[in-house]
């Protein structure tokens, strides 16, 4: 027997609630690796996981949310994968269609699985999470689109979240002058031990403005809100440089005009860490083995058991978690 957080849903009122059951692998649905699940996380998907209403991604209860995860392989059926080898899951709607992370045990299939890089522990490798794999995938796709840092100043919107904390220490790590948007100014300190240069207040790009170019401003960005926020940035790139769109948390609706892209060669490069293919994913973990520096992921962390993510997942929602959760399932 061993420990999951299971949603279940009342069927009088159709909402679904999480509490920490015991389970067994007869529970488990199959999957061509069993994994000793030793740390998951916390992102924004998880929190809508753990809504009541399952956050229109869980269709089927009773259901272990938990996006990530890492740990050990304790049995598997294919060649790929042995026993002991240390592996780490994120995406492909494991949490959300599949059971996932919140659990001491897993079963997945072999094509989802990453072998943990060199340099990696499991618990350093859900302190980076989705959150983190998708920041890289951001930076990476700038860098592919002619991103160096004497090019001038990297934005990276929703600094104090999870893909921005680890965006801004990447960027930080590799030379870039980091400007972080963040509307906490008491996160400032935290940002700046990050790696960035400077602070900008919300409010400073949170409106719309009619003019749809603005003085050239960025060579980059990274941009986890969308939004009025996005639109305006568009219009602050610099000639031929790119945004990195990485997550909505401003919104979905993107009030812009074409003009950016027409007159200043603006790339808008949009970010999905579900889908990912193998040699992109191998690329993108090694990438953060060696360009993330672990003190600085270190800072991030905010520990957490099973027990603690009803209320984290609401926390997460409200934009109330700062950095990265790391979750001890065996706490």
């Amino acid at each position: 027997m061993f420990n999951a957080l299971v949603m279940e849903k009342d069927e009088e009122s159709g909402l679904a609630s999480p509490s920490v059951k015991q389970l067994s692998e007869d529970d488990l649905p199959q999957g061509e690796v069993t994994v000793a699940v030793e740390y998951s996380t916390v992102n924004y998907k998880d929190g809508l996981c753990l809504s009541p209403k399952g956050g229109g991604l869980v269709r089927t209860y009773p259901h272990v949310p938990g996006i990530d995860f890492a740990g050990t392989v304790e049995a598997s059926s294919d060649d790929r994968y042995k026993p002991g080898d240390k592996v780490v899951l994120t995406g492909w709607r494991v949490g959300e269609a599949h059971w996932g992370g919140y659990s001491q045990k897993a079963n997945a299939r072999a094509d989802w699985l990453v072998p943990l890089p060199d340099g990696l522990d499991a618990r350093q490798a859900m302190a980076v999470g989705t959150a983190g794999f998708t920041a890289m995938l951001a930076v990476m796709a700038l860098e592919d689109h002619g991103l160096t840092p004497d090019r001038g100043p990297v934005l990276v919107t929703g600094a104090a979240g999870g893909v921005g904390s680890v965006a801004t220490a990447i960027l930080g790590n590799l030379g870039y002058e980091v400007a972080a948007v963040t509307g906490r100014p008491e996160t400032g300190d935290y940002l700046k031990s990050l790696g960035a240069t400077t602070i900008v207040p919300r409010d400073d790009l949170n409106e719309t403005t009619k003019r749809p170019l603005e003085s050239e401003a960025w060579a980059g960005c990274v941009d986890a809100v969308g939004g009025e926020m996005l639109a305006r940035v568009l219009g602050q790139m610099k000639y031929g440089c790119s945004v990195a769109a990485v997550g909505l948390a401003g919104g979905a609706a993107l009030p812009a005009t074409v003009i950016p892209f027409l007159l200043r060669g603006v790339n808008l490069l949009g970010i999905d860490s579900v889908m990912q293919p193998y040699g992109n994913r191998l690329r993108a973990w090694k990438r953060i083995a060696t360009d993330l520096p672990m003190d600085r992921l270190d800072a991030m962390v905010q520990p957490a058991a099973l027990s603690d993510l009803p209320q984290l997942g609401a926390d997460i929602l409200k934009g109330q978690v700062k950095g990265r959760v790391v979750v001890d399932v065996n706490a």
